[in-house]
């Protein structure tokens, strides 16, 4: 009798740690919810930055918002870092934290181990259209949204063939007004905005 209790016990202990983790995947692989009174901003709108972040008009801005709570923000830091190594003269990069928690800029760019600008002006999202996290927002030098979306397939940023931040900065260095992005490249997966606005 023992025996059969404690292989029960084990069989169901197993099981709901495979469901916990089964959940816990599942739910980053999932698309985000949309927000309810969301507003889309699509490819060519102006977009409408602080003056602090306006382009100079000489190169694209590349947003990135993270949220250091979020896994996915999290596996994403290797791929941004691989980003701004490569394109860090030809594009500007910003940081922008959505976070319900406070941080300072410097524990921001340790995380990253970049000393670039670091913003937690929370509206840039809204402007943009942005309701997870990690997301891309790629602005081109008269202002206006080129990409809004993900930076990869995979969860762990490691599809090479799905670089879609990757092929948004080339598109747009290129001047590719035609480039092509599937919906994986613009439906949000991740974690949703703390605070989101909309």
């Amino acid at each position: 009798m023992k025996k059969i209790l404690v292989i029960t016990w084990l069989v169901v202990l197993l099981g709901a740690i495979g469901a916990l983790f089964w959940y816990n995947e599942l739910q980053y692989q999932l698309p985000t919810p949309v927000p309810q009174n969301y507003k889309a901003v699509n490819p060519g709108e102006l977009i409408k930055l602080s003056a602090k972040l306006k382009t100079d008009g000489t190169k694209p801005l590349f947003l990135h918002f993270f949220n250091p709570v979020c896994p996915c923000s999290r596996f994403n830091i290797k791929m941004f870092k691989s980003l701004v190594a490569q394109y860090g003269q030809k594009v500007n990069f910003v940081i922008v934290v959505i976070s319900d928690r406070t941080y300072t800029a410097k524990e921001i760019q340790d995380k990253f181990d970049l000393a670039i600008p670091v913003t937690f002006d929370q509206s840039i999202a809204l402007a943009c259209g942005v309701y997870s996290t990690p997301q891309v927002a790629l602005i081109d030098n008269k202002g206006k949204l080129y990409y809004r979306g993900n930076y990869n397939i995979s969860r762990y940023c490691t599809d090479e063939k799905t670089n879609y931040a990757q092929q948004a900065i080339n598109g747009l260095l290129d001047n590719n007004k035609k480039l092509f992005f599937n919906k994986l490249a613009l439906t949000s997966y991740g974690c949703r905005l703390a605070n989101c606005k909309y």
